[in-house]
């Protein structure tokens, strides 16, 4: 089978008549007649069959050209798929040469995502979990249907719900196979909703960013108290809410709001390929509790711990908030949140109402 189908060069010789420019291919018609050039080779004054005949000896270029130019999509669709290819940074030959060999593979969030070409010569797509990239896509759970993404990405390996969809908590063992360009980028959308969107009108710099205070004077009703919780120099608290909810190890979109437009967060946005263009639900949802909570007086408590107790509480509340509680080995007893080390402790330091060293929290209570 030739790269190269009688369609394509109809196409061609139609489109050089306003001229082709793409990915180092340029065609055009001069009152000489037609002209072919590919890098490094140029060809003019060129009769129709002539032309046929100099494209079809470059079947990668024109493949490629067709692929891009002449079939409908939709204009974010067709950049992200150039983007997962590398059609910016490598040329046509080191692209065609690999994806008639072992293919091409890029990430997007959790997702490896391969590229190869298939018996009819188009781009065909496989999609799975970044940690199974070496186990073959026919050993895991083998799907064809994006819908089918919806339900797959609702809980993590441990069976639990997951309210952000772009936490690094995807789960594994399926792959997604024989895609074609419109059916990936559906795929990846139920996975990570909105973000090819929201990634391409970065790139356009069409992305409406909306900031903290924007949105949150925007909230009203349970949600209208956030807008009370401006204290603070430098608003150390909503860096305090960047830090806990959009750190890498938490969410995989690159932040790129801020307090305001003029003032910047102290906490790193991220490293993800796909922005976050204003705080998401989560972040308001648990801004409105952390807001009543940071309406509290502070109290001065006395406890009395070993230094080693104190490093312990330390550590547990680490294990906690990063999501290590779970592998931490029952046998390891030299880890601080080891659950046995966690019932010594307060086996030791809790009385029985479950009071730390018996300490009321009422600064009243008896």
């Amino acid at each position: 089978m030739t790269d190269v189908n009688d369609a394509q060069l109809d196409a061609l010789v139609s489109a050089a008549v306003d001229g082709i420019e793409c990915d180092g291919l340029s065609v055009g018609r001069t009152q000489d007649g037609f002209r072919f050039e590919t890098p490094g080779n140029a060809h003019v004054g060129l009769s129709e069959p002539e032309l046929r005949s100099v494209a079809a000896d470059a079947p990668w270029f024109v493949s490629n050209w067709y692929h891009w130019d002449c079939i409908d999509r939709a204009d974010t669709e067709r950049a992200f798929l150039r983007w997962l290819e590398g059609a910016e940074e490598r040329s046509v030959t080191e692209r065609y040469e690999a994806l008639t060999g072992d293919g091409i593979d890029a990430s997007w969030g959790q997702l490896r995502i391969d590229i190869a070409r298939g018996d009819d010569r188009s781009r065909r797509y496989t999609v799975r979990h970044e940690a199974d990239g070496d186990i073959a896509p026919k050993e895991l759970d083998v799907l064809t249907d994006p819908f089918d993404a919806r339900e797959l990405v609702k809980h993590d390996d441990r069976g639990q719900y997951r309210p952000l969809k772009t936490a690094p908590t995807l789960p594994t063992g399926w792959a997604f196979v024989d895609l074609d360009g419109p059916a990936l980028a559906e795929a990846v959308e139920y996975v990570y909703p909105a973000t090819i969107a929201n990634w391409y009108l970065e790139r356009q710099g069409d992305l409406d960013v909306n900031h903290w205070r924007e949105t949150m004077e925007r909230q009203s009703g349970i949600y209208g108290v956030i807008q009370t919780w401006d204290r603070g120099e430098g608003h150390e608290h909503v860096d305090w809410v960047a830090e806990t909810c959009c750190d890498d190890s938490q969410c995989l979109k690159r932040r790129e709001w801020e307090y305001d437009d003029e003032t910047d967060l102290a906490v790193d946005g991220g490293d993800g390929a796909f922005p976050c263009r204003e705080p998401c639900s989560l972040v308001v949802t648990a801004a409105r509790k952390w807001t009543k909570l940071e309406g509290e007086r502070t109290q001065t408590y006395e406890f009395e711990l070993t230094p080693s107790e104190k490093e312990q509480i330390e550590s547990i509340i680490d294990a906690v908030a990063d999501g290590e509680t779970e592998d931490i080995r029952e046998a390891d007893i030299y880890e601080g949140a080891n659950r046995y080390r966690a019932r010594f402790l307060r086996a030791k330091r809790f009385d029985d109402e479950g009071r730390l060293c018996g300490v009321p929290t009422d600064e009243n209570a008896e």
